[in-house]
């Protein structure tokens, strides 16, 4: 399905879906930093207001996303993303280590991104 005509369009998907994801991995686990001390409830209810405005984004991005891509190349390009923030939130904000396997995941989701794109 991939329609590549309208380049303002697709980087508004990218774009859109960063933010999203951003704050995505900051409302699942920035809660396990941050909130650790705190009952559950209580970072469930930050969590999920964090995850209010992650859908703000999410949502206009898949709809515009829809118009070039299809629903299988929409949930690549969300790993892809989610991957690419993830790895800089666990690294610097979580002071996780970087790992190979980090590399390695990536490569399978470029593998991922052939099958769903090759057509």
């Amino acid at each position: 399905m991939s329609n590549l005509s309208n380049p303002l369009g697709i980087l508004s998907f990218i774009g859109l879906l960063t933010l999203s994801n951003v704050f995505m991995t900051f409302a699942w686990y920035a809660h396990l930093k941050n909130l650790s001390s705190k009952p559950w409830w209580i970072a469930a209810l930050v969590s999920w207001s964090i995850a209010l405005l992650e859908y703000a984004f999410q949502v206009p991005a898949n709809r515009i996303g829809f118009q070039y891509f299809s629903l299988g190349q929409l949930k690549i390009t969300q790993e892809i993303i989610t991957l690419s923030v993830f790895v800089p939130f666990a690294v610097f904000y979580m002071g996780e280590p970087f790992k190979t396997d980090y590399i390695w995941a990536g490569l399978c989701l470029l593998g991922a991104v052939y099958f769903m794109f090759r057509s």
